[in-house]
């Protein structure tokens, strides 16, 4: 199975109705969700944005995204 199969699976087990399948399957999706934001911020950095230009493409504020990633 390819990375987007697993991606596509994972998505569709969140909506289950059995609790266990649905909330394993958020909790892979969050992770993933937070591998990918750490990678594009990391893009975005060696790119030259500001932590402004990354807090506003995340809607977030700069102090919140240069807290989580400022010191990777």
């Amino acid at each position: 199975m390819t990375e987007t199969e697993d991606t596509v699976t994972m998505a569709t087990a969140a909506g289950s109705r059995d609790p266990s399948i649905g909330l394993r399957a958020v909790a892979s999706l969050r992770l993933l969700v937070d591998r990918l934001q750490a990678l594009q911020v990391d893009n975005a950095r060696e790119r030259g944005w500001s932590w402004q230009e990354i807090a506003d493409a995340l809607g977030v504020s700069r102090q919140a995204v240069h807290k989580r990633y400022g010191r990777r």
